[in-house]
């Protein structure tokens, strides 16, 4: 018997309760210490979850059977009870990635890498994803659902979140990753078990806007409220990554809280900047039809970063989020890294400034596992 999710996910100030964020992005991940910055951060400002699920981490994915060395396990230990303490409740993403393949030989190791993460880590949230990998076998769906309730039937997690294969209506799926297989949602409609929520990225892979028609679709064809994987201001792709999405969130109106069983947030691989839109989209839900998002952005970065730095990124966000790294000039380049070297101190600053060097710039090899 699958566990019964509990009712919700909660912290005293937040204005809808399944609002949280995901560590889920390809590339370079954060570093322990924006990471637990973020568990306090994320709780004051109206969050009520955080996802570790790094794709750069390879014992997540490449090698989920693989234990992280104790180093890596006691920074986890730290910031699960960081984020518990903060009362954000604290998640685990695991992709099992080829476990499908000879699944009776994978078992063992599955439920072993399990057994540990129960053990040491006690999380929260269990999310178990097979998103971003090749659709090789017409049995996808089925071998995916025994894998799922294998994993949450031994799990300790209070909730549990399934991310199918294909968790957009976008074309670029199977272009990317191949066919879908003959009735793979319908299959996960009768067959995934009720108490299991489903990652859903809308009617595109980074959508801009989530039409209630869609959210119905999504209910009618897969048989429940989409957990919502929202990836905006994620910017690990080849195009994405020239980007820093600095702008506040639009068109996530609080009722969009009736059709949805959640909200998670994919953030950008420089976490300091990314506060200045993720402290926008709790102002979303909290304040309704009065949300204004310029007001919101300048609320957001005075207080991330500061007056100075906020007139300077208000500035130049048309370079930052229209123009793009590779259509910037080198005397554009040179102009900014002037305007920002003098409030280098400041973490965000010098992402803006390790931005402009390319440190950030997309490498095909994160894709691979």
């Amino acid at each position: 018997m699958i566990p019964t999710p509990t009712p919700s996910l909660t912290t005293s100030n937040t204005a809808f309760a399944g609002l949280g964020v995901i560590e889920g992005f390809f590339g370079q991940s954060w570093t322990w210490a924006a990471r637990h910055a973020y568990a306090t951060w994320l709780a004051e400002k109206g969050y009520s979850f955080y996802i570790y699920a790094p794709k750069e981490d390879a014992c997540l994915r490449r090698s989920w059977w693989q234990s992280w060395p104790e180093a890596e396990w006691q920074s986890l230990i730290h910031l699960r009870h960081h984020c518990q303490q903060a009362g954000l409740a604290f998640g685990i993403g695991l992709t099992p990635l080829g476990a499908h393949h000879d699944y009776a030989f994978h078992k063992p190791r599955v439920l072993a890498r399990l057994a540990e993460i129960n053990t040491r880590l006690q999380p929260d949230i269990l999310a178990i994803l097979f998103d971003d990998m090749p659709s090789d076998t017409p049995k996808l769906a089925e071998l995916q659902l025994t894998i799922a309730h294998d994993i949450a039937c031994n799990s300790v997690a209070s909730r549990h979140i399934f991310c199918p294969s294909f968790y957009s209506t976008d074309p670029i799926l199977e272009k990317v990753f191949g066919a879908m297989p003959v009735n793979y949602w319908s299959t996960l409609a009768k067959g995934l078990d009720n108490a299991f929520d489903l990652f859903w990225t809308g009617p595109k892979v980074c959508s801009d806007t989530y039409p209630s028609e869609h959210l119905q679709w999504v209910v009618d064809t897969l048989g429940r409220k989409p957990f919502l994987w929202d990836n905006y201001p994620v910017n690990d792709g080849k195009k994405a990554s020239d980007y820093i999405y600095l702008r506040a969130f639009k068109h996530r109106p609080a009722s969009l809280a009736d059709y949805i069983r959640g909200h998670a947030v994919n953030p950008m691989k420089q976490p300091w900047l990314s506060q200045i839109p993720l402290a926008t989209l709790p102002m979303s839900y909290q304040q309704r039809d009065s949300y204004d998002a310029e007001a919101a952005w300048q609320a957001a970065a005075h207080d991330a970063v500061g007056a100075d730095i906020a007139a300077l990124l208000f500035a130049d966000l048309p370079q930052f989020c229209d123009l793009g790294l590779a259509q910037l000039t080198n005397q554009q380049q040179r102009a900014l890294q002037q305007r920002y070297v003098p409030y280098s101190a400041h973490p965000a600053v010098r992402e803006v400034l390790g931005w402009l060097a390319g440190d950030y710039r997309f490498d095909p090899a994160c894709l691979t596992g």
